[in-house]
């Protein structure tokens, strides 16, 4: 029998000069979507208090397997047009269980 251990991402995302506002908004359209993932316990985007260009999106996942198809999904193809348009300057992404 395996056991299912819950896990979550950090993703620390950074905003290009001046795109912030934009990320923020792009970033909370992930919401719903993802709240909406088999498998999602918790789902959050919010921004730094003390760096305007600092994001973090966060989720906790019933298990790997849920939030390795949560990254696989569709959903995540924003973070692909975040880099390609330019609005995310660098992202930090750490997994914990």
């Amino acid at each position: 029998m395996t056991l299912r251990q819950p896990v979550t991402h950090l993703a620390f995302i950074r905003a290009s000069s001046g795109r912030s506002a934009e990320l923020g908004m792009r970033l909370r359209d992930l919401l719903e979507p993802s709240l909406q993932t088999p498998g999602c316990l918790a789902f959050s985007v919010q921004r730094s208090q003390v760096d305007v260009d600092l994001w973090l999106l966060s989720g906790s996942w019933q298990d790997q397997q849920a939030m390795s198809g949560y990254f696989a999904s569709p959903t995540l193809t924003l973070f692909g047009e975040l880099v390609q348009d330019r609005v995310v300057a660098s992202m930090d992404l750490q997994t914990f269980d």
